[in-house]
């Protein structure tokens, strides 16, 4: 594997790579990733993996200093995964003068976890649209837990008319359900027993409205209740059409196939997102 730091070298390295398939990342590597880049390598002939912890997606008062970074441990799990080129850029690298032109997210990413994070998704879809520019893959691989991130990313990539197919990874959870995430390495032992209800609320929610309800504010009520009782700090339990993230019709007119459930909440010190669909289903985002 080669670890290459520069935009320049990167290019040259790409020029006659075939069909490139990228797996953008930022770092502190678990099996959740490693799956993505399993599935680039299954749609492109050289993987290339990027590890940079963009500075313009966190808030001023957000994990940006203490977002853990684990470079070599990175690498070599990388290298075991037979990535063929890791894009490990510094943030000189990466924003060579003040990044002053952004990338302005659709009305969704001001809802959801761009109601909690403001300017979250304008951080994230301009380090994307700026990675996609400099390794200018023909395959791009998103995971679903970021379910949200995921709709943005394939919405602007079909409204800027880039070249790119959007290949959705599922959730890799542990075997009491959580979702794997960098983030979870902040739990405590005691929040870490805890933290699989947040997935749990998720599903019984599904679950319920798989058997026919349609009252979905009430099921988002009494799940941000539930979290609330044993000790969460709810941001939001919402109901949406897959299809734009829309809000569902409140007489039950969308289909069950196209519902998505979606979570974010903080436990102790630490936030964790989730989704689930509605009803279940591979490969589709």
């Amino acid at each position: 594997m080669e670890v290459i730091q520069s935009v320049e070298t990167l290019r040259e390295r790409l020029e006659r790579a075939g069909r490139v398939a990228f797996v953008p990342t930022m770092g502190n590597l678990h099996e959740g990733h490693l799956s993505l880049m399993r599935l680039a390598r299954k749609h492109g002939d050289c993987v290339v993996a990027s590890i940079f912890v963009n500075r313009l997606q966190f808030g001023p008062n957000e994990d940006f200093d203490r977002y853990p970074r684990t470079f070599e441990a990175d690498r070599e799990k990388l290298e075991r995964e037979g990535v063929d080129v890791l894009f490990a850029p510094t943030e000189q690298e990466m924003y060579a003068t003040p990044q002053v032109y952004r990338v302005q997210p659709p009305p969704v990413g001001d809802e959801l976890d761009g109601q909690f994070r403001p300017g979250f998704f304008h951080g994230v879809c301009t380090v994307v649209l700026k990675l996609f520019n400099i390794v200018q893959p023909d395959i791009a691989v998103f995971g679903k837990k970021d379910r949200q991130q995921l709709k943005i990313v394939r919405g602007m990539v079909q409204q800027f008319n880039l070249p790119i197919q959007i290949v959705p990874g599922e959730t890799v959870r542990a075997d009491d359900g959580l979702a794997l995430s960098s983030r979870n390495n902040y739990l405590t032992p005691v929040e870490r027993t805890e933290a699989p209800r947040l997935y749990r609320m998720l599903r019984e929610i599904a679950d319920a409205i798989a058997g026919g309800r349609t009252d979905y504010a009430n099921l988002e009520a009494a799940g941000r209740a539930e979290l609330a009782r044993h000790g969460w700090k709810v941001d939001y339990i919402a109901v949406r059409n897959g299809i734009g993230l829309r809000i569902p019709h409140p007489e039950g007119f969308d289909h069950p196939n196209l519902l998505i459930v979606l979570g974010a909440a903080t436990l102790g010190a630490t936030r964790l997102i989730d989704n689930v669909d509605v009803t279940p289903k591979d490969g589709e985002d």
